[in-house]
């Protein structure tokens, strides 16, 4: 048999040993890492929002002309072509297709909606004139000279404002986002939320194609706005508070209702006509950037001597205040 080795136990006590110690250092490490402070980590930076989005050039109107206008006319769209003024008025019962004389304001042609229908806004495409509704999903195709009724369309959720850009109809219904849609099936080919200064702008409502910008009313404010349909962007704030401050002052109407909604687009002159509801005056006005701020290139341009509102030429007929709760839900609402 073989001889057991002396020093073997020995040896492998002291292995056992220097492992114990070496286990026991490896701990006052780790300890002495984890108790020392570690360094502050830099917070990730975040995108300024504000920043990714172009600041709205600051504008005001600029009257240069001022005309009678019906003020039973509840306005909800108005079209320009070659010397033509075609108006959809609104409010259930009173809802209807016209053609009117922007000089004097007189009726020239009429087409009464039925009652069921609330009339909102309205748009040419050839030599058609397509007419939305609030809330019965349905549009109505009329013959611009005759007003025949050439056709129907359904859609789905309100309507409130319709624009041609010479291939598409553009609507609203009054959030913040804009509908394209086919100018012959009326099929949905995109969205395009909108935004001022990166905040989504809702209640957007009677709009104007011109070129490839949109112009648009935002439903009981006092402005108007040039959104970027490429990008949603508004790039210009047009105040018209000057207009709907003095028309109220002058007729002596409170209503919140009564605001500023309608706007044509008269190429020829470049400049623009627009209204409100139940508003007595129509108004030619070219768009200006305020003093100090840039005037781009996208703005109509032009020269007029009127710095101030004309004499008005209309005679109105003072009616009492009407008085509408604003706070009742959609459901509640008989009219906006």
């Amino acid at each position: 048999m073989s001889r057991p080795v002396v020093g073997a136990g020995r040896t492998a006590a002291v292995h056992t040993a220097a492992a114990r110690i070496a286990a026991i250092g490896a701990l006052l490490v780790t300890a002495h890492f984890a108790a020392a402070p570690t360094p502050t980590a830099a917070a990730p930076t975040r995108p300024n929002r504000a920043a990714q989005f172009p600041t709205p050039r600051a504008m005001t109107v600029e009257v240069l002309a001022t005309h009678p206008h019906d003020r039973t006319a509840y306005t909800q769209g108005l079209v320009w072509e070659d010397g033509t003024l075609w108006e959809s008025t609104g409010l259930n019962g009173q809802s209807t297709l016209r053609r009117v004389e922007p000089a004097t304001g007189a009726v020239l042609q009429q087409r009464d909606i039925g009652a069921a229908h609330f009339a909102e806004g309205l748009a040419r495409v050839g030599d058609r004139l397509i007419q939305l509704t609030w809330r019965t999903g349905k549009a109505f195709i009329w013959d611009k000279r005759s007003f025949e009724l050439l056709g129907e369309i359904a859609y789905g959720g309100e309507g409130w404002g319709l624009c041609h850009n010479g291939t598409d109809l553009i609507m609203s219904d009054g959030s913040d986002t804009l509908f394209v849609r086919d100018a012959t099936t009326f099929a949905i080919k995109d969205r395009v939320p909108v935004q001022i200064a990166g905040e989504p702008l809702a209640n957007l409502n009677e709009l104007e194609c011109v070129g490839d910008t949109v112009y648009a009313n935002v439903w009981r404010e006092t402005f108007i706005v040039r959104i970027d349909p490429a990008t949603g962007d508004v790039t210009e704030r047009i105040d018209g508070a000057v207009l709907d401050s003095a028309i109220r002052a002058k007729y002596g109407f409170h209503d919140p209702y009564d605001c500023l909604n309608g706007i044509a687009h008269v190429p020829e002159d470049d400049r623009f006509l627009v209204t409100g509801k139940h508003w007595p005056e129509l108004y030619e006005v070219r768009f200006r950037a305020i003093e100090g701020e840039p005037t781009g290139t996208a703005s109509p341009s032009g020269t007029s001597s009127a710095t101030s509102l004309p004499t008005v030429t209309a005679t109105a007929t003072k009616t009492p205040p009407r008085r509408w709760v604003i706070h009742l839900p959609w459901s509640a609402r008989s009219r906006r």
